[in-house]
């Protein structure tokens, strides 16, 4: 297929689930190799670039196990979707057994066929990998346990929780530095030159089926984090990072495949510098919900060569649904402002449908809720409209928002310019429940040249403009508690 964008519109979508409605819609069980073209469009509604098919590895049974008893997660399960049975658990997708594709899904075929299907649209793949840790019943546990942190028969003792006896070797299990072990993973050796060479091995395969990989918690494997975590354990630190390394190998034979990293604890620019293309911007998703314009405008005035390297979302599958966290006045402005701001945009499978259950990854079924067909447009008309007014093809810029001695509501706006060879536009999004109106000064000296028109790219809305009234005073805006424009300027 053609090169990816450069700020990919990713869309999310939890493969075991919409594999199983899709079959419930067609009356008969399906794998991947079996969905009617029709929903593989509904799958990429205009403007979506990349699909991620979450959860398509195959999941460990013993895992599942584990799950089953633990009560907490049972309660979970049950509070998610009231009377779920053990068949519809499915294990967990980030505690996977082999990288090979799920044969309930349809195998390598299957995905194969996936992939051809959105090759034709012109939309690329996006798969899992997790680099921390694997399943207890992963092949390498019995076979080489050099690739893992190691552990002694006093650490069993002392911390059952957090080792096992494979009959081999005691094995550290998986964790990150602030929570207890996870009780269904092994921890990967991130300082072991073996695993290295083994990632690099299973990333080339990953590679065969797929365009990108989404890295799962990539900022456990840096070597300041791995040393924290884990100290002694781990050995000799090496003077390579190891995303650096890894990603270095894979770009030699796949040099086009895009890597983009679960990251956090402000880590995003160190694994942008350690060979990430993307990494999660968590930190603008806890502004945007804690309703705070100035922490969003602050956080706004990064380097735009960094923004264009995040990952904007309101939702993905770790956190609640946006229909859920956002009034619905809230969730379109927040949306509008996500979907034209540098970087790649994150979108979740049933969020322009408005479904408010997050899912636990271990489920392969979810409730039936009514779909909101209002939010749906409005979802389908931003990622289509931005898409084909090429905005995002140009140069970004925060703008000011000027307020007056007697009203200070200017500060519950985040506007923003495009300028480019697609043309002028502008954002400007109020982030409040109270009405609010500012003066904004744009960035486009050619303005002092007659009348301006500017017009809505949601709706029929067009206002005339003097240029010069542009260039002195700034544009005048009124908007209402969560509104918006997103405008196309034209001479």
């Amino acid at each position: 297929m053609a090169a990816l964008p450069t700020q990919p519109v990713i869309h999310e979508v939890n493969t075991r689930v919409w594999l199983r409605e899709t079959g419930r819609r067609l009356g008969r069980e399906i794998g991947l190799a079996d969905v009617p073209k029709d929903l593989w469009d509904e799958l990429t509604p205009s403007g979506v670039d990349i699909v991620w098919l979450m959860g398509v590895w195959e999941r460990s049974p013993q895992g599942r196990a584990i799950a089953l008893q633990n009560p907490a997660l049972r309660s979970a399960f049950e509070a998610a979707v009231p009377g779920i049975g053990e068949q519809d658990i499915a294990g967990s997708p980030y505690c996977i057994r082999r990288y090979e594709v799920d044969g309930a899904l349809g195998g390598a075929v299957g995905l194969t066929a996936a992939r051809a299907e959105l090759d034709r649209r012109g939309v690329g793949l996006l798969l899992d990998y997790v680099p921390n840790h694997v399943a207890p019943d992963n092949p390498w546990v019995g076979e080489y346990p050099e690739l893992f942190v190691r552990g002694d028969s006093e650490d069993l003792r002392r911390d059952p929780d957090g080792f096992l006896d494979t009959g081999r070797a005691v094995l550290a299990r998986g964790r990150d530095p602030f929570f207890p072990p996870w009780p269904d993973v092994v921890q990967l050796n991130a300082f072991a030159p073996e695993l290295r060479r083994s990632t690099v091995e299973i990333l080339d395969h990953i590679g065969r089926f797929c365009d990108g990989v989404r890295c799962d918690m990539a900022m456990l494997l840096t070597n300041d984090v791995f040393q924290r975590t884990w100290g002694e354990r781990a050995g000799q630190r090496p003077v390579e990072e190891f995303w650096v390394e890894v990603i270095g190998a894979v770009h030699r034979e796949r040099p086009d495949m895009l890597f983009a990293a679960e990251a956090y604890w402000d880590l995003e620019w160190a694994l942008q510098q350690q060979g990430f293309d993307f990494c999660y911007d968590k930190r603008l998703y806890d502004r945007i919900l804690a309703h705070d314009a100035a922490s969003v405008r602050a956080h706004l005035h990064a380097d735009e060569t960094y923004q264009r390297r995040l990952v904007r979302f309101l939702e993905n599958h770790d956190e609640p649904r946006a229909a859920h966290t956002l009034p619905p006045e809230k969730e379109r402005a927040a949306a509008a402002l996500i979907a034209t701001l540098p970087g790649a945009t994150l979108w979740h499978e049933g969020q322009f449908t408005g479904r408010r259950v997050q899912l636990p990854v271990f489920l392969d079924r979810r409730p039936d809720e009514p779909v909101d067909d209002e939010l749906r447009s409005f979802h389908e008309r931003l990622l289509s409209a931005v898409h084909h007014s090429g905005m995002r093809t140009g140069s970004w810029r925060l703008l000011d928002c000027a307020g007056w001695p007697d009203n200070d509501s200017a500060a519950a706006l985040i506007a923003s310019c495009w300028t480019g060879p697609a043309g002028r536009f502008l954002t400007v999004v109020n982030l409040s429940d109270h009405r609010a109106q500012a003066r904004i000064h744009l960035p486009w000296p050619e303005l002092g040249a007659g009348n301006w028109q500017l017009t809505s790219l949601l709706g029929a809305d067009r206002y005339e403009r003097s240029g010069a009234e542009l260039l002195d005073s700034g544009l005048y805006v009124d908007l209402a508690p969560w509104g918006m424009h997103l405008l196309a300027a034209e001479a």
